[in-house]
């Protein structure tokens, strides 16, 4: 390696903090280039540590000091010491004691998007995980939890809008000059990363929202001017996730005023600090013309997510960041269930799933596997990962699982109440599951130690004889790295045995208890379930409404699915079975394809679909998921070992295609029924059809038909509103046509102005698996609306070309590895964040086939050679290599 190895931070080296800081005061003076920070914290010993009369030592990087002063008295020279990362007072007082401390530091230079920054004219603050340290010199941990006041002070022309926590205490005009001055205090204490200011010429879109209680809430987001008109849907899914976190949990908001700021430079998707969240815009701003049905869902879950944190998160909050998941795992759990009682359960369920096996499954199954609570990280970014908040929420839908929803809120319940104002751990949140519903929970802590996905392989046999059913469970718990061998896990797996008229069994066990909701509880290695009663084969569903987030192994015919996919009552499983037959013909294809075969299969699939597809009873979102087919990862995923992405690609294009000539006609239908009519709408239930129609289009594109490619045009040409048009325009684009160069010409010339938008051409440029798709990317990166220092538009070109389009992304020439390399080495130079998650997309790297795997190793190795990594990128890169 080219560097050394920076210090790794260990879980089991966890220690109290020997200061508390009860209160800080923060004057900041707003400058472009050099703004001032004064900043007084009252300090004093923690009880709760071993370490007595120790040093103190501040956080503090990329900021220039200038003063410190304990109670009144400056300090010499000679009793302190300031490092790269820090500063130290040597012998600090024995008892209580205020500390001033005077910086400077550079919100203009400041590429990185972390601590305080100005961009386009906003000053903005990103401080978790450890951005405060980046403002000031602090004890910059989240186990500190402070009382702060902020008084803001900037040019009126310039900054006219100034913003903390809390609540506004005072604001005015300073006599004999231009400049203003706001202080806010936030009464609730807090860790240092929920600390947040903003400063700029803002808009703002106003609402109030009356508490269960009768108290007057002021709701306000903050947006650049012009925008205001498409900040309605924000606004209205605010106030139902308010109110729904007032009937689901009892939790009511605290503040007088809660504030959202969108911005356009923002590393994260948002961020939740006490009553002023700071989002990314594109989770803000939707209009039919300028967003899409999925938009308006990001938004609706974002908006409630960080929401929630108001008390998932900030009123509790974490006592180190290996408890990551505590507020993240749970607050998505939270926002999931939301999203369920706002849409379709069902319909939610399976995108959840989805996005956990895409992202969740693959990173158990690489190099960079940790488990939901890591006991290392040498840079905490690079665990705000898929783990600690797809599979952390799926533990807190488990638990619900085994406890039934009142037990589940029994549990919330006392969680509030044991550990409010505190910084906790995951033992205190499973703590108050177990002692609210009497329940040993002490093997499920397992899930948050073990890494990896577990595997249940399952035998069912039936007797006629006996008229018993015998279900053999096996748990298989796979390697992962720095974790050879597992112990079994606490499992709760929902079942339910189908008979041959369609319809569910009765479950009884053996010795005539009945089996409660399906639900089994799989603890040990081995287990056997003996259902009595059984008159007939029964065809077996297993893991219903994905209960675990497991692998599950059964043999099970193409007859059985497909007469899952036509009665099973759970319609999580009904779905799954039309995946599970989807992805076993596209592998056998796979294998044909390798082996210079060609194999056209699909029919009976497709005719299956039909039968869903007519069904009425099935909500059209529904529908919608039923048609589309796994993606290229899902293949890759369940083919596991020497994967070609290419014949990946050519199976699933071939399945696409018979599945659009078999059907045609009933797709077609479809699409002609559920045309728009009338004026948009962001609903579930308008939206749901408009995702079938889609969905039916793009099976029909398939075809490569000349009458479905101008169908394909017509449906962009007409379409009314922005979910119609970049669906087609997705389409277009992995098409080589004429049409497809007029759409995007369109499109660009349509959109040019609304930079959010444009977020969407770039996207389907780069998800195009056309062959010269590597060569367009590259070229687009010098386009006048794209900048890589913009974390949106590096996520909408580089990373969905890395993320999104393995096909053209594993080139067997290596050219998008190549690519892709130079980018993470170009963006780690001033936002390493941004850098290591890019470096995701090598994640699979070991599982590819010789000549790709070669030249993959090749990209990473000359990342890892090369000199001054950052922290975040170095442990990314050694990691995938290492392992």
């Amino acid at each position: 390696m080219s560097q050394d190895r920076p210090r790794v931070i260990r879980l089991a080296d966890y220690a109290p903090s020997p200061y508390l800081v009860d209160a800080i005061e923060l004057d900041i003076q707003l400058h472009p280039t050099r703004t001032k920070v004064h900043s007084t914290l009252k300090v004093r010993p923690n009880p709760a540590s071993p370490l007595k009369r120790a040093a103190l030592r501040l956080d503090g990087e990329a900021i220039e000091f200038r003063s410190i002063v304990i109670d009144g008295t400056e300090l010499p020279a000679n009793a302190f010491m300031i490092g790269q990362e820090s500063l130290t007072i040597r012998q600090p007082p024995a008892g209580p004691f205020t500390l001033e401390i005077v910086t400077y530091c550079n919100p203009e230079a400041n590429k990185s998007l972390s601590g305080l920054y100005r961009s386009r004219g906003i000053y903005c603050t990103q401080c978790e995980a450890e951005g405060f340290r980046r403002i000031t010199f602090s004890l910059d941990r989240p186990d500190v939890l402070s009382v702060y006041t902020t008084r803001i002070e900037a040019e009126l022309a310039d900054v006219p809008i100034l913003l903390s926590n809390g609540n506004l205490v005072d604001q005015g005009k300073i006599k004999g000059t231009q400049r203003h001055f706001a202080v806010w205090h936030d009464p609730f204490p807090k860790p240092s990363y929920l600390f947040a200011m903003v400063g700029g010429d803002l808009a703002v879109v106003k609402d109030t929202f009356k508490t269960s209680s009768g108290r007057k809430v002021d709701l306000r987001i903050y947006v650049e001017p012009g925008k205001e008109d498409r900040c309605h849907w924000a606004m209205d899914s605010l106030k139902r996730s308010m109110r729904w976190d007032e009937k689901r949990f009892g939790l009511e908001y605290d503040l007088d005023i809660f504030m959202i700021v969108a911005v356009s430079d923002f590393n994260m998707g948002a961020m939740e600090n006490k009553g002023l969240n700071i989002f990314n815009d594109r989770l803000v701003l939707a209009s039919p013309e300028t967003a899409t049905d999925a938009n308006f869902e990001a938004i609706e879950s974002v908006i409630a997510h960080e929401y929630f944190h108001n008390w998932t998160g900030n009123r509790i909050t974490c006592r180190d960041w290996f408890q990551l998941c505590l507020k993240e795992g749970l607050t998505v759990f939270r926002d999931q269930e939301f999203s369920a009682d706002e849409r379709s359960a069902t319909v939610q369920r399976i995108a959840d799933v989805r996005t956990l096996k895409a992202h969740q499954f693959a990173e158990d199954a690489g190099p960079l596997a940790h488990p939901v609570r890591p006991d290392s990280y040498i840079e905490i970014n690079n665990f705000y990962t898929a783990t600690v908040y797809e599979k952390g929420a799926e533990l807190c839908r488990m638990i619900m699982t085994m406890v039934g929803t009142r037990g589940f809120r029994k549990g919330m319940d006392l969680y509030f109440e044991r550990h409010d104002g505190e910084a906790a751990t995951v033992e205190d949140f499973i703590a108050c599951f177990a002692d609210a519903n009497k329940r040993d929970l002490s093997q499920f802590l397992l899930w948050y130690s073990q890494s990896g996905t577990p595997e249940l392989v399952c035998t069912l046999k039936w007797s006629q004889r006996t008229q018993v059913a015998e279900l053999t469970i096996e748990q298989v718990l796979p390697p992962t790295p720095g974790q050879p061998k597992k112990k079994p896990q606490h499992i709760p797996l929902r079942l339910g045995l189908i008979g041959s008229n369609g319809q569910d069994l009765k479950l009884e066990h053996e010795d005539g208890t009945p089996v409660r909701d399906g639900l089994i509880e799989v603890t040990g290695p081995k287990q056997i379930v003996r259902f009595k009663d059984i008159t007939s084969r029964p065809v077996p569903s297993l893991n219903r409404g994905f209960s675990a987030p497991i692998n599950l192994t059964i043999e099970q015919s193409d007859r059985d699915l497909e007469f899952l996919m036509m009665h099973d009552s759970d319609l999580y499983n009904r779905w799954h079975a039309s995946q599970t037959l989807a992805t076993r013909l596209t592998v056998e294809m796979v294998a044909a394809i390798r082996s210079g075969k060609r194999v056209r299969r699909g029919q009976k699939l497709a005719k299956a679909l039909a039968v869903s597809l007519a069904d009425e009873h099935l909500e059209p979102a529904y529908r919608a998921q039923l048609i589309m087919l796994p993606s290229e990862s899902d293949i890759a995923r369940e083919i596991r070992t020497n994967v070609d992405p290419s014949a990946i690609f050519e199976a699933r294009s071939s399945l696409l295609r018979t599945i659009g000539k078999t059907i045609h006609d009933e797709l077609s239908d479809v699409y002609e029924r559920f045309a728009t009519r009338g004026a948009y709408r962001p609903d579930a239930e308008s939206a749901g059809k408009r995702s079938l129609r889609n969905a039916a289009l793009a099976l029909l594109s398939a075809t490569g038909d000349d009458v479905d490619i101008e169908r394909l045009s017509r449906h962009y040409e007409r379409a009314r509103n922005m979910t119609d048009m970049t669906a087609a325009l997705s389409l277009l684009a992995d098409i080589d046509t004429p049409a497809r160069i007029q759409a995007l010409n369109d499109f660009h010339d349509r959109f040019k102005d609304d930079l959010l938008v444009m977020d969407k051409w770039f996207v389907c440029q780069a998800t195009s698996s056309l062959p010269d798709t590597v060569e367009v990317v590259e070229q687009l990166t010098q386009h006048p609306l794209f900048s890589i220092q913009n974390p949106n538009k590096v996520r909408a070109l580089i990373g969905a070309l890395a993320t999104a389009n393995p096909s053209v992304f594993n080139r067997p020439d290596g050219k998008g590895y190549a690519f892709i390399a130079d980018r993470v080495l170009e963006i780690d130079k001033f936002n390493p964040q941004v850098a290591a998650r890019l470096l995701g997309a090598f994640r699979s790297w070991r599982s590819l086939e010789a000549q790709r795997r070669a030249l993959a190793r090749k990209a990473l190795r000359r990342i890892a050679k090369t000199p001054r990594l950052s922290r975040d990128v170095f442990e990314i890169v050694t990691k995938t290599l290492d392992q």
